[in-house]
């Protein structure tokens, strides 16, 4: 062994303060079984590390040298996706204009505090599933419990933030891009019961029953049947699929919405500009040219024709758009989303509009709690208070379902609803003081975002991070001569 210079002892010590710092930092003591590595690989080089480059084959060492640099790429985006930042494709409208399909970010986890990952041995850049192999990215053990270090700020309100989605612990595989598994399990069950069940002569321990029934049918339709919905996984907290949306409610706060108006502690939460709601728009006549839906910002995805299809027309018609051609055909009629400006320009073309009417809440599906009948919809839902870390609550049958979730899944309580009560971790009790802290998100496409109105709470370990500048963004609508890439987009930051 050589004895060390004065460069090699120079660079294990700034290697190792920084290791030091970055142990500190996490909170992570385990970590000090790699000091005697950091101080090998620098001083005493006992491992020997590069033993390839002194090899006599030229291939090996040409291929010993490519694995060596992908080995450390992989452990420097491994530690860099962890605790600084990550990519994020923007891949659904809910949040335009806001964001864009097709916005390309850095999402910061330094903004809220970076968490220690519950399943450390992962494929880096996979969220869940190695692409080709079509297998899990990630080994499920050891697993570490939610841990989040000290970040630069925390969540406040309107922040557009990305989180795991927290109804995606369990995955029905083949539906898990369109229908989260509680959602497609009571739509589901729900064919095997009597459309006819008047839940208003009800009293809440029956409705309770009835929903039960729907989820317990439709849970084993969906196992049974694996050809149909595929196989059913179970997903960590930081594996399940990452959404991004806005944050109208923090804990502790009691949200509502009005007429489509959230509301905060019973005071207006300011609708983002780009705010959008879906419309049914009838022409006079002609079709809407594609420059102008083009210069509106409606993508093809968000057009729909409803003309096409003649079996619209009796709703068409209660609806008041009625407008006919000369044959006694209904005139062309839309259905997009509008923000209030797109909604005043088309409504200012009085040659070309005969009328705008906004979609009724027949079209919305189920919302939180599933479990629960409250009469809510989209437009005019709670109120509904958001657990905050600390608080103790009185639990009733009617916020019982609301909270059972946070209870139940997320903070790993036993929870049961016998004859004589309630019991949590098989003590009978009304009340429960919650462990974390929970928010509740939103999307700026008001009608078209699976949102906390559908699956209920984020929890603060489902919390991944900050969007924090749209690096590029591409437009799927335009071809690369025509505007594809969005260059009044690139680098900007995220409002």
């Amino acid at each position: 062994m050589k004895k060390a210079n004065r460069t090699q002892w120079i660079k294990c010590s700034i290697a190792i303060t920084l290791y030091l710092l970055f142990l500190v930092w996490v909170q992570s003591w385990l970590g000090l079984i790699v000091l005697p590595l950091i101080f090998d690989a620098y001083i005493t080089k006992k491992v020997p590390w590069s033993f390839w480059r002194k090899s006599e084959n030229l291939l090996f060492r040409s291929v010993m040298s490519w694995v060596d640099a992908i080995l450390f790429a992989l452990v420097a985006v491994y530690f860099v996706n962890i605790y600084i930042f990550q990519n994020y494709q923007i891949p659904s409208s809910s949040l335009e204009k806001s964001l864009l399909v097709g916005d390309y970010l850095y999402v910061s986890k330094m903004s809220y505090g970076p968490r220690v990952p519950n399943t450390p041995l992962s494929m880096p850049l996979a969220q869940h599933t190695l692409p080709i192999f079509n297998c899990k990215s990630y080994i499920e053990w050891p697993h570490w419990n939610y841990k989040r270090v000290k970040g630069l700020g925390k969540v406040k309100h309107n922040d557009i933030v990305v989180f795991n989605f927290p109804a995606g612990d369990t995955v029905a595989i083949n539906y898990q891009q369109t229908e989260d598994f509680y959602s497609l399990a009571y739509r589901e069950g729900q064919q095997f019961y009597p459309n006819s069940i008047n839940m208003d002569s009800l009293s809440r321990k029956e409705q309770r029953t009835v929903y039960d029934l729907y989820y317990a049918a439709g849970r084993k339709l969906i196992l049974s049947n694996p050809q149909k919905y595929g196989e059913v996984v179970y997903r960590p907290v930081d594996r399940r699929e990452n959404y991004v949306k806005r944050c109208l409610g923090l804990p502790g706060d009691t949200l509502k919405i009005v007429d489509g108006q959230v509301y905060i502690n019973n005071k207006i939460s300011p609708n983002p500009p780009g705010v959008q709601f879906n419309y049914f728009v009838q022409t006079t006549g002609p079709y809407i040219p594609d420059e102008m839906l083009r210069e509106l910002g409606i993508s093809k995805d968000d057009q729909m024709m409803i003309t096409n299809n003649q079996g619209w027309e009796p709703e068409l018609l209660q609806m008041g758009l009625n407008s006919r051609n000369a044959q006694g055909a209904l005139n062309p009629v839309y259905h997009f989303p509008l923000t209030k400006q797109m909604l005043n320009t088309l409504n200012a073309n009085k040659k070309l509009i005969y009328k705008i009417v906004m979609e009724s809440e027949e079209y919305a599906g189920k919302l939180y709690p599933l479990n629960l009948y409250t009469k809510w919809n989209r437009n005019n839902y709670g109120p509904i208070w958001i657990p905050s870390k600390g608080a103790t609550i009185t639990l009733t049958e009617d916020n019982l379902a609301i909270y059972e979730r946070c209870i139940h899944a997320y903070e790993g309580n036993k929870l049961e609803v016998k004859d004589d009560g309630i019991y949590i971790n098989g003590v009978k009790t009304n009340q429960y003081t919650f462990k974390m802290d929970y928010y509740w998100m939103m999307g700026d496409n008001r009608h078209n975002s699976a949102d906390s109105r559908y699956w209920g709470f984020v929890p603060e370990d489902h919390i991944v991070g900050k969007p924090i500048v749209v690096w590029l963004s591409l437009d799927k609508d335009r071809g690369w001569f025509d505007g594809k890439i969005r260059w009044n987009r690139i680098f900007k930051w995220v409002n």
